[in-house]
């Protein structure tokens, strides 16, 4: 039987049009903040010691003391790492995932388990990051806060936090001006630290 000119071509394109859809989709490249978070994963459950390397006057206190963040909670979208500053187990910095992208709350207990007067206080990305930092502007309920605790010079804060192959970094920056700030610690990755109690107000 004689195949038409026209009828071979139509299947040669089938043909073609079929393989083409057994090809491998090119490789898309994870979001800078699902990384970012994935790297917090993993640091799930571990404790690291850490230091002081900035040297505002407003930090004195905290320069001689033993620090130590404990990755201790992770769930899908939200990482809390307590921030134990000697015998003080007052803080807690908490990482989530939002409709557009990350937010750093700081939740400050009392010895007793209950809230600081200033606590729940932090921001949002406003924009993608990268894989190993991600910073937060202060957000309008955290301003808000801050001047009904008479702390206006904290209404320009940043935060950032850094995690890379070594280093967990969190940083407070302001501006230049009266109220100028930064605040940065960095803790060793390398060389876990048995895990320290929990946090003030915590239940296990």
């Amino acid at each position: 039987m004689r195949v038409s000119r026209r009828a071979g071509a139509l299947a040669l394109g089938a043909s073609v049009a079929a393989g083409c859809s057994t090809l491998p989709q090119p490789h898309r490249p994870a979001h800078p903040q699902e990384q970012f978070m994935a790297r917090l994963a993993a640091l799930c459950g571990k404790a690291f010691a850490g230091r002081l390397v900035t040297s505002d006057p407003a930090d004195a206190d905290m320069a001689g003391k033993p620090l130590v963040m404990h990755v201790a909670r992770c769930a899908p979208n939200e990482v809390r790492i307590p921030f134990h500053v000697g015998e003080d187990r007052s803080r807690t910095w908490i990482i989530s995932r939002t409709s557009s992208g990350l937010r750093l709350k700081h939740d400050h207990r009392h010895k007793d388990g209950a809230p600081d007067a200033v606590t729940m206080y932090g921001g949002d990305t406003a924009g993608p990051g990268t894989a190993s930092r991600q910073e937060f502007p202060v957000d309008a309920e955290s301003i808000a806060l801050f001047r009904a605790n008479k702390l206006d010079r904290s209404v320009t804060n940043v935060w950032a936090v850094e995690v890379t192959d070594r280093t967990y970094a969190y940083e407070l920056r302001r501006p230049a001006g009266p109220a100028e700030r930064h605040f940065r610690a960095e803790f060793d990755l390398t060389r876990p630290v048995p895990p320290p109690p929990l946090p003030w107000g915590w239940k296990g």
